[in-house]
């Protein structure tokens, strides 16, 4: 494979399908990173009826034996969506799935893809934590992206799952798939495609928008799983959120937030701050960020009850 221009390390990638507008945003937006890797970019707000729980962005690389996808959607309709994008830049069938999380959109699609005959990757600590929360996921999907979007969806979980990494070859691309431990959700891993330089980094990198710190996150393992991947030194970067991008810009919205967080909480715990006095602590460097304003107190009480309790 080719690498793309010194342009598109500036971080303006070729947008193969136009660019966004207002009503344009819930679409999913194909972007080419080097020659037979792509990624698909989905909305940066909230899963909704238009986007079928899409609100992530996906990857898949085209192999002389077939496709391999990243992530395959929140729903079975959005899966499919992910799929008539993948046919308008090959025929090859959906070889291999890799989830790459437990949070839906990185696994709820696996069904539509496992009946066309792909083998479904993920971390057993990812699959753990896709069968402890469905239920949960399935209610908060109805209520945000409506039943409609969320008819025909069914669970499927993979059939190749590995504890600490895992590596195989496809056609002529090499994958190194590793997980960080607990990142956003348990089960977090990242892929590695070496020879062209490019990770996709599942939940554990966002950029554009705010990360969101959950009850099920740790943001110290995160920031481990973030230095593991920079160790690397990507050339390109598929986040699990926003744009492709380089690395600097990755730190930036992702290591740099969290490093200021977690800080800030540390000498608001040290000055015997409470909880309810949270709001007090300064984020406003990041507020460019979106969805800032929904997830900045959010993001402050569960890195204070990470770091307290």
């Amino acid at each position: 494979m080719k690498s793309i221009s010194r342009l598109l390390l500036s971080g303006v990638f070729l947008v193969l399908n136009g660019s966004a507008s207002a009503a344009e945003e819930a679409q999913l937006k194909l972007q080419k990173v080097v020659d037979d890797v792509y990624a698909i970019v989905g909305s940066l707000g909230n899963r909704s009826p238009e986007n079928l729980g899409n609100n992530a962005t996906f990857g898949f690389v085209v192999t002389p034996q077939g496709v391999v996808l990243i992530d395959p959607g929140g729903t079975y309709k959005g899966a499919s969506r992910i799929h008539e994008l993948i046919k308008t830049v090959t025929d090859m069938p959906v070889k291999y799935v890799i989830n790459t999380g437990g949070q839906d959109h990185r696994w709820l699609g696996n069904d539509y893809f496992e009946r066309q005959g792909a083998s479904i990757i993920a971390s057993r600590a990812a699959v753990e934590y896709q069968k402890e929360s469905l239920n949960d996921i399935l209610l908060r999907l109805s209520n945000t992206a409506g039943d409609a979007a969320v008819e025909g969806t069914r669970e499927s979980y993979a059939n190749i799952q590995f504890d600490e990494s895992y590596e195989f070859t496809f056609g002529d691309v090499r994958f190194h798939i590793t997980t960080g431990g607990v990142a956003h959700s348990p089960g977090d891993s990242w892929v590695w495609l070496p020879y062209e330089r490019v990770v996709f980094s599942g939940d554990i990198i966002y950029v554009e928008r705010m990360l969101a710190v959950s009850s099920t996150s740790n943001s110290e393992a995160w920031l481990a799983a973030f230095e593991a991947m920079e160790a690397l030194d990507p050339q390109y970067v598929v986040p699990g959120h926003g744009a492709p991008t380089t690395i600097d810009a990755a730190r930036a919205a992702t290591y740099d937030y969290l490093t200021s967080l977690r800080t800030a909480v540390a000498e608001f715990i040290e000055a015997g701050g409470e909880i309810y006095d949270l709001h007090k602590i300064d984020q406003s460097r990041f507020s460019h960020l979106l969805n800032f304003e929904q997830l900045q107190g959010r993001n402050a009480q569960q890195v204070f009850q990470e770091m307290e309790w």
